[in-house]
C-alpha cells in the first residue's frame, strides 16, 4: 500500500507541544512522532542521474570523521559497534552527504527503542544526511544509486527506516520516491522516563533506563514488489 506523508493537524500540533516541552523544561522532556517505512530497492539504476564530481566512499570505524561531521564522535563509535555501515558523499574535497545502512538490529540513537528486521532480504537506512547548500543537487541522488547498489549485491530487496512526523521535507520526499507503511509510534521522554505508544507490538511500553528497551519487529518478507520505476524528481 502506497501512502503519502504530509504533516497534517495531528502531527503540526504535536510538533508544537514538542516545542513547548522542549522549551519549558529545558530539554528534559521530549516529545517524537515517527512513522516506519520500507523502500523496495530496485533493479534499475536512478535516473536521471548526474554529479560526476561526487565521490561515493565507504569509510570504516578507524577511519577519522570529516572536521565537519555533525554527529558526535561518541554516537558514530556506537554505531560502528553495531554492525551499521556508512556510505559519504564528498565533493570538492569537502564532506557533502552521508547515509547508514544495518542488517538485523539497530538500537535507535535518538530515543530507548531497538528495530528488529525479521527478513535477511531487507536492511534499515538511517540518518541520511545532506549539506544544506547541497540539498537542491545531486548529492542525496548519488547517495541512494550507491546505496542500492551496494543492497542489491547482498541480495537485499527492502529497506527500512523511521521518518519523523515532524519533519515535511522528509515526509515528501519519501512520498515521491514512493514507501510502504509499516506502523508509526509516539515516544515521550520526561527526564529518566520514557513512554512509548506504537500501532506495533507491544503498543506500549515503559521504561527508565537502557536496561528497559522496547523492541519493534518489522517483517518486509509478505510485502509485494512494485513494479520496475527510475527515480525521478
Amino acid at each position: 500500500m502506497k501512502i503519502r506523508l504530509p504533516m497534517g493537524v495531528l502531527n503540526t500540533c504535536l510538533y508544537l507541544l514538542a516545542r513547548l516541552l522542549e522549551r519549558l523544561s529545558g530539554k528534559r522532556w521530549a516529545l517524537y512522532r515517527y512513522f516506519f517505512v520500507a523502500q523496495y530497492v530496485a533493479d534499475t539504476p536512478f535516473t536521471p542521474m548526474r554529479g560526476q564530481d561526487i565521490q561515493i566512499q565507504s569509510p570504516g570505524p578507524d577511519d577519522a570523521l570529516p572536521s565537519n561531521y555533525p554527529r558526535p564522535a561518541r554516537v558514530v563509535r556506537e554505531r560502528y559497534a553495531q554492525g551499521a555501515r556508512s556510505l559519504t558523499a564528498w565533493r570538492g574535497g569537502r564532506l557533502a552527504g552521508f547515509l547508514w545502512l544495518i542488517q538485523g538490529t539497530y538500537k535507535e540513537d535518538e530515543v530507548r527503542v531497538r528495530y528488529q528486521l525479521a527478513s535477511p532480504r531487507a536492511c534499515w537506512d538511517f540518518d541520511v544526511w545532506v549539506l544544506p547548500e547541497e540539498r537542491l543537487g545531486w548529492v542525496f541522488r548519488r547517495l541512494w544509486e550507491a546505496a542500492r547498489q551496494h543492497l542489491r549485491q547482498r541480495d537485499i530487496r527492502w529497506s527500512c527506516s523511521r521518518i519523523s512526523a515532524f519533519n515535511p521535507a522528509s515526509l515528501q520526499a519519501h512520498a515521491q520516491i514512493g514507501v510502504v507503511r509499516l506502523g508509526h509510534a509516539i515516544f515521550l521522554r520526561c527526564g529518566e522516563w520514557q513512554w512509548m505508544l506504537g500501532s506495533l507490538r507491544p503498543y506500549f511500553h515503559l521504561s527508565r533506563n537502557d536496561a528497559s528497551c522496547p523492541q519493534l519487529i518489522f517483517d518486509s518478507s509478505t510485502l509485494q514488489e512494485p513494479p520496475c520505476r527510475s527515480f525521478r524528481k
